[in-house]
């Protein structure tokens, strides 16, 4: 089964780009993470739309955009400095989660147009990170699985009263289908690399952005002390939603609009 576009499809160096566009007023660019689509923002959008013309934007290699090259964070940003450019868009900001967030700064960091950035979910690199034994292997073999199973209609059917915070009870399974197998090694090996060379506050501190991040106090793969104190020692604006995880705009989305509509309001001067 095709996924289906909910936006427009925009050409990118020959690369069909999937972005989605709802609202008014200062535009705010939404990221999603590794194996996240831009689905993962729905509730967030409903929430901010009324505020703010939000962007959301399919990474490459993930949802309804299309690329298995390139997949890199750097290489998303030049994508979406492009999509911007081809908006028209001015005094943009930038907010990514998990994988978005290291996409979020490299966008800062090669466009003029971010004013502001949100980090949502996202340690400055992985040296404490806690993620499951055997990721490396097992994500490309579930991804595998996957993407033979989502779309069967007894899989929809089973999990038809399966709680979540998506519209779609299996968003997160077909977004996992969908997902380039090419992005486990970008995510799980080459990524790590990288952070170990330029963490993410490193990178923060040298933009000299106003910054906010957000964190779940029950996040599973990073201990969300540690990650407050890197990111407010380099002068970030950090926030700790308190009963959620690693996606605390799913968890607890009324809070995290809330924390968005402060601190864009705290930068208009």
């Amino acid at each position: 089964m095709k996924r289906a576009p909910i936006g427009d499809i925009i050409d990118v160096d020959d690369v069909a780009v999937h972005v989605r566009q709802d609202g008014a007023g200062k535009p705010l660019v939404l990221l999603h993470g590794y194996c996240g689509s831009v689905h993962w923002f729905d509730g967030l959008t409903r929430r901010l739309a009324e505020d703010h013309h939000v962007i959301r934007v399919d990474l490459l290699g993930h949802g309804c955009t299309g690329g298995s090259l390139g997949l890199d964070a750097v290489s998303q940003a030049r994508m979406v400095a492009a999509v911007l450019s081809s908006l028209g868009l001015t005094e943009v900001a930038v907010a990514g989660h998990s994988f978005g967030a290291d996409v979020a700064l490299a966008l800062a960091g090669i466009s003029p147009l971010i004013g502001e950035i949100i980090v949502i979910g996202q340690a400055p690199d992985y040296s404490y990170a806690t993620f499951p034994p055997g990721s490396s292997v097992l994500l490309p073999m579930a991804g595998a699985v996957l993407r033979r199973i989502a779309y069967w209609r007894w899989v929809h059917f089973a999990l038809r009263f399966r709680r979540g915070a998506f519209d779609d009870p299996v968003r997160d399974l077909i977004d996992h289908a969908a997902t380039s197998p090419a992005m486990a090694r970008v995510v799980l090996a080459d990524r790590a690399l990288l952070l170990a060379a330029r963490p993410l506050d490193a990178q923060m501190a040298a933009l000299g952005l106003s910054c906010l991040v957000i964190l779940g106090r029950r996040d599973r793969f990073y201990d969300c002390d540690k990650t407050s104190a890197r990111y407010s020692a380099v002068g970030a604006r950090v926030e700790v939603v308190e009963g959620a995880g690693h996606s605390p705009f799913l968890d607890q989305p009324d809070e995290v609009a809330r924390l968005f509509r402060e601190f864009l309001a705290s930068c208009k001067g």
